[in-house]
């Protein structure tokens, strides 16, 4: 197969209607032939040949396009097929506009992961609306797309010999500033910020109308509307924005995203918005105390820093539970990850992979992961998904022929030199233990709240979560100091408010995080008009 040597993938486009694939090749062509490799196949029998030509050649598929409607009856059949060719390509059903017949098996389909995303036929030329979709769909291909992570390669080793490192502590991270170079051995997240000259200074004697701690959905919601509003904001993060969110592959459940978003694009336009509003960040600084003074609240902050605000909103979240288990604490990085493993699923190509844990995000990692994996095995504890898990990924999962789940059983123990090698699994009914190969094991089995930092001055449960609101007014009482009660998601210091993970009752849904990040901000100008009314003599 001749081709341009500096094209980045293929788009492979099928399908039975003539006119239809004429239309759709053209569209493609005009936008992305510079930059792609634009293959069309006139019989969809022949697509499975047609991709692996093309793979055969060295050239990723990125999306392979298929006629679905009355001409194309078996065209969702034809398209699933190619997961068992290559397992990275995303499949888009192309339908036409007024078929609406198709619309249930199209949306069936993308649930059971049989396509990935759907998209309407071209019905003008040039039709925005459709490269609106097809760019978002390459977008999110060039995202997840690559080799993973490999220690100490070849090319790897040269880039060290080069800088004169010989044995470093791993990671080793290589800046090139013109033709300036310089490495970090295993640095701190806090140095990487700062070389990359993210560390923004903190203007002294300033005070913020609100600080927001942590920039997840619900942190990053109330930067928005805070700073759209015209108060002065900050947003204090010690590690990335997103949170725990920002790690999830495709959240599919989030209104207004039809096709899915990953997390990370969903975290990075909410702080494209939050930034362009107005907000100010402040990266790898952790929150390590908090105080009332002189009518302010002042926040401290590692590495020395502080800052003031009039109101403070608790977004801080929770980070994922440890299995607690030393032979897979020593094993972590290397077979062993806490998350959603976005960045390390291509380097299952091929593997055993284990994900332990019954949630949402358990199962868009096990769906991710089996992109790549030979075989992922969801570990649950529980006796059935359904009660953990929202429906549609359960029947995502079951319809996919390389995942499996076992249920009823938890990770007590592993083995392996350098990296994994096998999981010692329990029966939670029997107590029966066994041995199984693996070759990697992803943790998601629920979270606990950032809040230690807090100690005793903000209220909170027994787990830790934040109480809020009327809870601080429940049983055994005595956290609230006022006459009036509390404000909606209000905590038991008068004007800190907490949303999102952290707090006590929240419900554990993206949707959910950004709502109440978005809902504290009205009270928040509740609190600051009542700061600013002078009081009777």
């Amino acid at each position: 197969m001749k081709h341009d040597q500096d094209v980045k993938a293929a788009i492979v486009v099928a399908g039975r209607d003539a006119a239809a694939r004429e239309v759709l090749e053209q569209e493609l062509r005009k936008r992305y032939d510079a930059d792609y490799l634009i293959v069309v196949c006139d019989h969809p029998a022949e697509l499975g040949t047609r991709v692996e030509e093309v793979l055969a050649a060295g050239i990723p598929v990125a999306l392979v396009i298929g006629g679905v409607g009355a001409q194309d009856p078996d065209g969702i059949e034809v398209l699933a097929a190619i997961r068992a060719i290559d397992s990275t390509a995303s499949r888009v059903a192309a339908v036409r506009w007024g078929e609406f017949d198709a619309a249930r098996p199209l949306f069936d389909a993308v649930t059971a992961g049989k396509i990935d995303h759907w998209v309407v036929q071209p019905v003008q030329a040039p039709d925005e609306d459709f490269h609106r979709a097809i760019t978002g769909f390459l977008s999110e291909w060039d995202s997840r797309h690559g080799g993973g992570f490999e220690a100490a390669s070849e090319r790897g080793q040269q880039m060290l010999s080069t800088l004169g490192l010989v044995s470093p502590e791993l990671p080793v991270i290589v800046l090139r500033f013109g033709k300036k170079r310089s490495a970090l051995v295993n640095p701190s997240n806090l140095e990487i910020a700062d070389a990359f000259g993210l560390m923004t200074p903190i203007p002294a004697g300033e005070v913020f109308d609100v600080a927001v701690l942590g920039a997840g959905p619900a942190g990053l919601a109330a930067a928005v509307y805070a700073s759209s509003e015209g108060l002065r904001t900050v947003v204090v993060e010690p590690e990335a924005i997103g949170g725990q969110a920002g790690t999830s592959s495709m959240i599919r459940n989030f209104p207004g995203f039809s096709q899915g978003v990953s997390g990370s694009t969903l975290a990075w336009e909410a702080w494209q918005q939050a930034w362009l509003f107005g907000t100010t960040f402040v990266y790898m600084r952790d929150a390590e105390g908090l105080s009332r003074e002189d009518g302010h609240y002042r926040l401290r902050l590692s590495a020395g820093a502080t800052l003031t605000a009039r109101a403070v909103v608790i977004t801080t979240g929770a980070s994922y539970r440890r299995l607690d288990v030393p032979t897979l604490d020593n094993l972590q990085g290397r077979g062993v990850f806490y998350g959603a493993g976005v960045s390390e699923a291509p380097a299952m190509r091929g593997q055993n992979v284990f994900v332990a844990g019954g949630g949402n995000s358990a199962g868009q990692a096990a769906i991710h992961l089996a992109r790549w994996a030979d075989h992922v095995t969801v570990l649950v504890r529980g006796e059935s998904l359904a009660d953990t898990m929202s429906d549609y990924l359960v029947r995502e999962i079951s319809a996919a022929p390389n995942v499996d789940v076992t249920h009823r059983v938890e990770v007590v123990d592993g083995a392996g030199a350098d990296h994994l090698e096998s999981l010692v699994l329990m029966d939670r009914q029997s107590g029966a233990l066994r041995s199984v190969p693996a070759d990697a094991l992803f943790v998601l089995i629920g979270s606990q709240p950032r809040t230690e930092w807090l100690g005793a001055s903000v209220a909170r449960d027994q787990w830790g979560f934040i109480l809020t609101g009327p809870d601080l007014l429940g049983a055994g009482g005595g956290h609230w100091p006022l006459d009036r009660p509390p404000m909606p998601l209000e905590t038991s210091l008068p004007g800190v408010f907490a949303a999102g993970d952290v707090r006590a009752g929240s419900i554990k849904r993206v949707a959910s995080a950004v709502g109440e990040g978005a809902a504290t901000i009205p009270f928040v100008h509740r609190w600051l008009e009542a700061m600013t009314v002078p009081h009777a003599a």
